[in-house]
């Protein structure tokens, strides 16, 4: 009966869009795209870490400028008194200079060691988050060969439907396929058994009056459900 075949059609297409379906919905695809997220976000907060270390960089620099430029004045003030030429009313003046540059340099080195060990902290944690995006980056890999399997698989079951709906097609009459076809292209299912009292394609069960019309119609005469249009097909004794 190629009434049958049409139905077969119809669970062969049903097969089809779930496995579409499947393919932009792979439990694996999210595990992939939480990963990607994962491993962007890591490789943003490194490249923050860099910057913050450059500037760290920038401001031990400094400091270590600076307090090399106080050092030199201490020098130069510590050899202008041991030289002895200096008068005594600039005597005090070069103590207390030296006082305030003691002071300044012991200012400096302090605030030189509070960015260091700054810095100390940030090297830590850079090397962790270049621990961490190496795990994510073998995560990576797994995810995406997990998430490629499970294409392959799809593509497989797709191929194998795609080419028993070829068979089955070649198999029934055109202006059946033709008109099955018609239907699917308005949005509808294309055929549905009809099961009881209810229209297996769009599931609303249909009054008696009609169904005494569908009981009395010959066998062989292509039918269509009142409320979907879909080819309604009576099948005694048929497992789908």
């Amino acid at each position: 009966m190629q009434q049958r075949s049409v139905l077969e059609l119809a669970k062969l297409d049903a097969e089809l869009g779930r496995l579409a379906h499947r393919a932009t919905h792979l439990d694996e695809q999210r595990a992939l795209d939480e990963v990607q997220a994962a491993h962007r976000a890591a490789n943003d907060a490194l490249a923050a870490l860099g910057i913050a270390l450059e500037d760290l960089d920038g401001e031990i620099a400094k400091f270590e400028a600076e307090i090399e430029s106080v050092r030199k004045r201490e020098d130069r003030d510590r050899a202008l008194l041991d030289g002895g030429t200096v008068d005594v009313k600039h005597v005090g003046e070069l103590q207390h200079e030296l006082e305030t540059l003691e002071r300044r340099q012991g200012s400096l080195e302090d605030s030189l060691l509070e960015v260091m060990e700054r810095r100390e902290t940030l090297q830590s944690d850079r090397a962790e988050q270049l621990v961490r995006i190496d795990e994510l980056q073998t995560q990576l890999a797994a995810a995406r060969a997990a998430r490629d399997a499970a294409l392959v698989l799809i593509d497989e079951a797709r191929h194998q439907a795609t080419e028993r709906r070829a068979e089955v097609s070649a198999s029934v009459d055109a202006d059946l396929v033709a008109l099955y076809e018609r239907q699917r292209a308005g949005g509808g299912v294309g055929a549905g058994r009809l099961q009881g009292g209810r229209c297996g394609a769009c599931r609303i069960e249909i009054d008696r009056g009609e169904l005494a019309r569908i009981s009395a119609a010959p066998e062989d005469e292509v039918l269509r459900c009142p409320e979907c249009s879909a080819i309604l097909v009576r099948v005694r004794d048929f497992s789908e």
